[in-house]
C-alpha cells in the first residue's frame, strides 16, 4: 500500500512540476497555421470555438456553461483557446478548464509572443476582446459573438446544425 502511495505522490509531483514548466499535457500550443489546421480538423462538422483568458471576469462565469453545453451537446466539437496577453498562465488555464467541465475537450493556449498575428490569422478584425465564440457551421459559415455568448443563442445555433444533418 505504501509503494503505491510513494507513486502516485511521484506522479503528483511529476504533474506538478511539468505544470509549472508550462508543460501541460492537455493543451496544445495555439502558434502560427493553427486556426487553418483547426478548421481542417473539424471540416464538416459543428464546431463552437471559444477564445477566453485567466484575467477575464466574464470567461470564468461563461467557461462552467459552455462546459455544460459541450456534455449537453456531443454532437457539436467543443474548441478552446486561452487567448490571454503574456504571460499565459498553462496551469491556471488548465485548472480552470478541468473545473468548468472542459478537459476533455480540444483545448489550446496562445504560444506566440506576438499575439497581434495569431488573432490576425483567426480574423484580421479582431482587436483581441476576450471572450468571443466562434460558430463554424458544417458547411464553413462562421458567426462569431463577441463578449459573452447566451447559451440560449448556442442551443438556437445547436439545433439549426442537428436539422442541416
Amino acid at each position: 500500500m505504501r509503494f503505491r502511495f510513494a507513486g502516485i505522490a511521484s506522479l503528483v509531483v511529476l504533474i506538478a512540476s511539468a505544470a509549472a514548466l508550462g508543460a501541460s499535457p492537455a493543451l496544445k500550443p495555439f502558434e502560427r497555421g493553427t486556426w487553418q489546421s483547426v478548421l481542417r480538423g473539424h471540416a464538416g462538422r459543428p464546431v463552437l470555438v471559444h477564445f477566453w483568458g485567466v484575467t477575464c471576469g466574464p470567461c470564468k462565469v461563461e467557461l462552467p456553461l459552455l462546459g455544460q453545453f459541450a456534455k449537453d451537446h456531443p454532437d457539436v466539437d467543443v474548441v478552446t483557446v486561452s487567448a490571454d496577453l503574456v504571460p499565459n498562465l498553462p496551469a491556471a488555464t488548465q485548472s480552470m478548464l478541468d473545473k468548468a467541465g472542459l478537459a476533455s475537450t480540444e483545448n489550446f493556449i496562445f504560444n506566440d509572443g506576438f499575439v497581434e498575428r495569431l488573432r490576425f490569422e483567426i480574423d484580421p478584425a479582431w482587436q483581441g476582446d476576450i471572450p468571443r465564440t466562434m460558430l463554424i457551421s458544417r458547411e464553413g459559415a462562421i458567426t462569431t459573438i463577441e463578449g459573452s455568448a447566451e447559451i440560449a443563442d448556442l442551443e438556437k445555433w445547436s439545433a439549426q446544425q442537428r436539422s442541416k444533418h
